[in-house]
């Protein structure tokens, strides 16, 4: 079984949950904070893709670097999108001290991909 592809499924799924809940349960409780909500859902749901992504291209080639990449992004969006999502609902503003780790996480899943295409494994 392929774990990447179990990821970005239970990830896909969440990103759908959340979205719904906070477009109708938590429209109340986010007030101004709502954007950075939707921040988050954004980019959970783009990188949720990028996950599947990096699962098909491992099945197809068999090369860890697309592995390695697709736990990037996974591990981005729990910190940058988890990170915005604990803000957006708490209020508490020194969360988004730990969403730029998120950040670099998935620009470091996206400079995988790019090395994928220079590196023969």
């Amino acid at each position: 079984m392929n774990k990447l592809l179990l990821i970005a499924s239970v990830y896909g799924f969440f990103a759908v949950a959340l979205g719904a809940f906070g477009a109708h349960a938590l429209k109340d409780v986010l007030g101004d904070r709502v954007g950075i909500y939707e921040t988050a859902n954004r980019y959970h749901f783009y990188h949720t893709f990028t996950i599947f992504a990096s699962a098909f291209l491992y099945n197809i080639f068999q090369r860890k670097i697309f592995v390695t990449s697709g736990y990037l992004f996974a591990a981005g969006i729990f910190i940058f999108s988890g990170s915005l999502y604990a803000l957006s609902i708490s209020g508490i503003r020194i969360l988004g001290a730990i969403t730029p780790i998120g950040g670099v996480l998935f620009l470091a899943g996206w400079a995988t991909l790019g090395y994928s295409v220079l590196k023969k494994e």
